[in-house]
């Protein structure tokens, strides 16, 4: 097990530099877009900031998720494919749970890190 976690750390370490690299400044970016975008959307519609909502609201959760979903949806999935071909040029295989952590940080985690803070911005002004 510990050969494993060592070799996803590496992996993901080395994805820093060589192939399809741009990605790893391009698709947070694109995310980070989607976040703000949603973020003021939000808060013209007075809606509560998104990631804490989702924490605490189990009644609007459902609607939530799918339209952050609906957001980020192409991005997310942009990541998993350029991930594999990545992996592809690199290690002549794919591992898809070092896709799906690499999906999950260009992708998801800069829109939940910006849509609520946005929306808090807009509505203080």
């Amino acid at each position: 097990m510990e050969h494993l976690s060592s070799r996803i750390w590496e992996d993901l370490i080395g994805r820093s530099s060589g192939p399809l690299s741009f990605r790893l400044i391009m698709q947070p970016i694109m995310a980070g877009t989607f976040g703000i975008l949603d973020g003021v959307k939000d808060a013209r519609r007075g809606r509560p900031p998104y990631f804490w909502t989702l924490f605490t609201d189990p009644a609007q959760r459902r609607a939530l998720l799918r339209d952050g979903w609906k957001s980020i949806a192409k991005i997310f999935i942009l990541a998993i494919i350029l991930d594999f071909l990545y992996q592809l040029i690199v290690f002549r295989r794919f591992y898809p749970v070092e896709a799906l952590i690499v999906a999950n940080v260009l992708a998801i985690v800069p829109y939940l890190l910006l849509r609520g803070p946005i929306n808090r911005l807009m509505q203080r002004h």
